[in-house]
């Protein structure tokens, strides 16, 4: 069995109580010790002249004199204790209902925000706490617990959206093979050129969804947190994968070193170089990609992909990092890309500590720069 409330109200009240108590018995025996260290500042002789004393009665000594004194200086503290001890009680009990008052005015506001969170579910997230009121602790700890919502909404939000694209894009090669199939089999003769050409689109529409699983299965694992960390130097993952047989291509591959996953490292060094080729101008209208690594100013490994290509609007540059984000013909002439590229790139940086931004050219085409943090110890995995 508890013996102790659960109630943090009356906790603090009991708290309040007890505090008052001791502070109130504190002040009574300080008062009482030198009540009771007091002593005449002159001889009790000296009080006044005697009576004469009347025949047949003694005459008063003076120690007999000092005795009495003494007598009623000690009833005198009997009664001051009692009557402390008496006051104490009192206002000991009147401690407890002005301590279960503060109590409740000081918890009023967690009140609030405990009612106001059980009524914010997965469905109302944006919904807030909002409370007014100086800015003390409680407000500091409301207003958290507003910027944890936010980020919650955000994130159902972009997982909400991430789910309905992931469907769209996987339903569509699903259809496509469906399709064929049945047109395969609608076709009772069908010659064997027919039927091969009709298992090769097949088999190319799987290869598609093979793709789109791994580029998911990689997103998800870059936004989960690294588990792996080895040193990588860009420029050696850049010199391997740098683009060929299409647009002109000039580098400058300097020392770039990194601390990190090699293997999202390289997806993302990929991801970048194929999106700076496929969303480029034609070979023979001066398409072009420049591609730099080295050491940003921030002493940390960078690296920074430009290419030609169409106008895109600088408003939209940063969305290119949305999942299944594309900006229609003017950005994909041909839909053979997926549009998780720049979002594995965007989380493939986060999870190494990173930024990653992109800048339009005023005459069409894109600059993506990568800058990851200085070389220093591997973190612990699961800090």
């Amino acid at each position: 069995m508890n013996l102790f409330p659960r109630s943090i109200r009356w906790r603090l009240t009991l708290l309040y109580s007890a505090l008052f108590v001791v502070a109130g018995a504190l002040l009574l025996a300080v008062v009482y010790v030198l009540a009771a260290r007091s002593t005449l500042s002159r001889p009790v002789s000296s009080i006044g002249a005697p009576a004469p004393p009347e025949a047949g009665t003694g005459a008063l000594t003076e120690p007999t004199v000092s005795a009495v004194v003494e007598a009623l200086r000690q009833d005198q503290l009997h009664q001051l204790l009692v009557q402390g001890a008496i006051a104490l009680g009192v206002m000991a009990l009147t401690s407890v209902a002005l301590g279960r008052l503060m109590a409740g005015r000081v918890l009023s506001p967690l009140r609030t925000m405990t009612a106001a969170a059980r009524r914010i579910s997965a469905d109302n997230l944006h919904e807030r706490l909002a409370v007014p009121g100086p800015v003390d602790e409680l407000k500091a700890m409301a207003d958290t617990f507003d910027d944890v919502l936010a980020r919650l909404e955000g994130a159902f939000e972009a997982q909400k959206q991430f789910v309905a694209n992931a469907s769209h894009e996987l339903r569509s090669p699903l259809t496509l093979q469906q399709t064929l199939v049945d047109v395969t089999l609608a076709d009772p003769d069908a010659s064997v050129g027919a039927l091969r050409a009709a298992l090769l689109r097949v088999r190319a529409a799987g290869q598609e969804q093979e793709r789109l699983i791994d580029t998911l299965l990689t997103l998800a694992r870059s936004q989960r947190g690294l588990e792996r960390w080895e040193h990588v130097d860009l420029a050696e993952l850049v010199k391997e994968r740098l683009p060929t047989g299409g647009p002109r291509v000039e580098a400058r591959l300097d020392s770039a070193p990194a601390l990190g996953d090699p293997q999202l490292l390289e997806r993302l060094v990929v991801n970048l170089a194929d999106n700076a080729v496929r969303h480029n101008l034609p070979v023979g209208e001066g398409s072009w990609v420049t591609v730099w690594t080295g050491v940003d100013a921030a002493g940390g490994a960078g690296l920074r992909i430009a290419n030609s290509g169409p106008m895109i609007p600088a408003d939209q540059a940063a969305g290119l990092f949305q999942p299944f984000k594309r900006l229609g013909a003017e950005r994909v002439r041909t839909r053979d890309g997926m549009g998780l590229g720049m979002s594995v790139v965007a989380a493939v940086v986060s999870a190494h500590g990173g930024r990653v931004r992109a800048r339009t050219h005023p005459h069409g085409g894109l600059t993506v720069e990568v800058s990851l943090p200085p070389v220093g110890p591997p973190p612990r995995v699961g800090t």
